[in-house]
Parts: structure tokens; C-alpha cells; sequence
């Protein structure tokens, strides 16, 4: 019922238990959290929120921004990389002008020694995006990586082709989800149990073969499997890091960074926060209880 009236709500309302989830709307907001996760010993991964534009210029736009946010998070030390939409950057306006928007952001970002992660968006787009990513690849092979979505019917068959583009210098870096987006039963798998094995059965495949892998997972369960297959197939710390999301369960994070694995947490921030905490509370209903609370108890 909240998830249906959710869009319906003020803002100002919704953003009350959505700040625990969003480091805020400027940079500046976005730096302070990040440089909190790090004196945690926690690396970030920086978001600005926004995507499926509607111009060109709001790509520019988009690409100023981004520009801006890798400058400022380099310069000022923090300790990680970045992500990023596609559909921000104009993939279902102009497939090249998108591309040479993250082209030249992966540029900038490799320039600093760092790393752009491109995000998976929805079934439609994962063709583009899987390109897209190989395409950049090519020029910058230890700068840019991909998200992977368990869900999908379509993924371990995709892992099968990505396996001739894996090098060992240079190995393939993926973070695997479960899932986000609304997908009919033909093209995503629906079952609880279902995704957790088909994301199990992807995750083995990438450590087996040698892949960068982002284990992005707030369940224990999949959390305690994905330790058991990294002593089963002996994977050394550098080609595996545990992700999570701002504000989610920070027990269960902290719980893995005390036993000494890497740890990055994804920051998202800016404006355009609110489709973002909508989609949030969909792939995830228990959030209702923190909305409860902000209205009942957090006055």
C-alpha cells in the first residue's frame, strides 16, 4: 500500500526516511559521506542520481556534472571509483553521443587512476550496455567495468560470451545484483529462492573464470555462500570486494570488514533522489518500517 501511494506523497515528506538512504543533493554532501565510509576502511562507489532523460542537452548537462564530481572526489583523496547510467548520457536518444559522453568521463577518470563503473539498467538497454562496455574496454581496459543482474534469464549466457574477453592482466570486473527493475516472467526469473541460485551459479562462474567480481548483496545468505565459494575455489582478496548500498544494513557490513574483506559501499546523491527511493522501496517493502517510523516516531 506504501509502495502505491509512495509517488503520490510531498517530497519534503518522502525525503525524511529517504536521507537514510541518500547522502544528500550537493557534492558537498556527497564528499562528507564518503569520507566517512572511508575512515571506516570502507571504499565508495559516487552516484548522481537521474536517468531515462529526455534531451540531449540534459545529457550535456549530465556529462558536466560528472566531470565535475570525478575532479572534485579525486583531488580531495577520497578512496574509490564512480558509477553511472547510461541512460543518462542519452542511450535511447543517441547511442554514439552516450558513448562518447563515458568515453570521455573514463578518460578523465583513468587520468586519476581510477575506475567508472557503468550501471545496468532494464531489459531493453542491456544489449546497448553490454557494447557500450566492450567498447570502452578496448581503450581503457583497467578503468571501466559493468553491472550484471542476477535476475535476468539471459545473464550466466552473457558471462558465457564475455569469458573470450577476459584477460589476465586485465581481467573483466563486474559487480552481480540481483535485480531491480519491473520484468515480465519471459525475460527475468521471479522466484526468491530462484535468483538467489541463478546469482550463486553467476558468481561461481566469474570466480572460477577469473573474473573482477563486486559481490553487491545485502542478504546474509548469499553473503555466507559467496564466502564459502571464495575458499572453495581459493580466490585471493584482489579479485573480489563485498558491495552494499548507503544506509543498508550496516551490521551485516561491518560484520565483513571486521573479517578483513574489501568493502564498498555504493553513495548515491543529488536532485533527482526521489525516483530513486522509489524503486528502493519496491525491491525491498521492509523498508515500510523506516517510513513508519519517520512518520509515527521521528515526529
Amino acid at each position: 500500500m506504501i509502495s502505491n501511494l509512495l509517488p503520490h506523497m510531498p517530497k519534503k515528506l518522502v525525503w525524511v526516511f529517504s536521507k537514510r538512504y541518500i547522502a544528500g543533493e550537493t557534492i558537498e554532501e556527497g564528499l562528507l559521506a564518503a569520507k566517512l565510509l572511508n575512515e571506516k576502511n570502507i571504499e565508495v562507489t559516487i552516484d548522481l542520481l537521474g536517468e531515462f532523460i529526455e534531451s540531449l542537452d540534459e545529457a550535456n548537462d549530465n556529462f558536466l556534472q560528472y566531470k565535475e564530481i570525478i575532479t572534485r572526489f579525486s583531488e580531495e583523496k577520497v578512496i574509490g571509483n564512480f558509477s553511472l547510467k547510461p541512460t543518462m548520457f542519452g542511450l535511447l536518444i543517441d547511442k554514439e553521443v552516450c558513448y562518447k559522453h563515458i568515453r570521455d568521463l573514463v578518460a578523465l577518470a583513468a587520468k586519476y587512476n581510477s575506475f567508472i563503473r557503468i550501471d545496468m539498467e532494464d531489459s531493453p538497454c542491456v544489449d546497448d550496455e553490454i557494447e557500450l562496455y566492450l567498447r570502452i574496454r578496448q581503450e581503457f581496459p583497467a578503468n571501466v567495468g559493468l553491472v550484471l543482474q542476477a535476475y535476468l534469464r539471459r545473464t550466466f549466457s552473457d558471462l558465457e560470451m564475455f569469458r573470450k574477453h577476459n584477460s589476465a592482466v586485465n581481467p573483466l570486473n563486474f559487480r552481480l545484483c540481483k535485480g531491480i527493475y519491473v520484468e515480465s516472467e519471459k525475460v527475468a526469473f521471479k522466484g526468491y529462492q530462484e535468483i538467489r541460485e541463478h546469482y550463486l551459479e553467476d558468481l561461481e562462474f566469474m570466480l572460477k573464470n577469473k573474473m573482477y567480481v563486486g559481490i553487491a548483496t545485502h542478504d546474509k545468505y548469499l553473503v555466507e555462500q559467496a564466502m564459502g565459494l571464495i575458499k572453495k575455489h581459493r580466490v585471493p582478496g584482489n579479485m573480489f570486494e563485498f558491495q552494499m548500498l548507503y544506509g543498508v544494513t550496516p551490521d551485516l557490513r561491518q560484520s565483513i570488514v571486521d573479517k578483513g574483506h574489501k568493502m564498498r559501499v555504493y553513495v548515491p546523491f543529488g536532485k533527482k533522489w526521489f525516483n530513486y527511493s522509489t524503486r528502493r522501496l519496491k525491491e525491498n517493502p521492509k523498508i515500510a518500517t523506516d517510513i513508519i517510523k519517520a512518520l509515527f516516531i521521528r515526529g
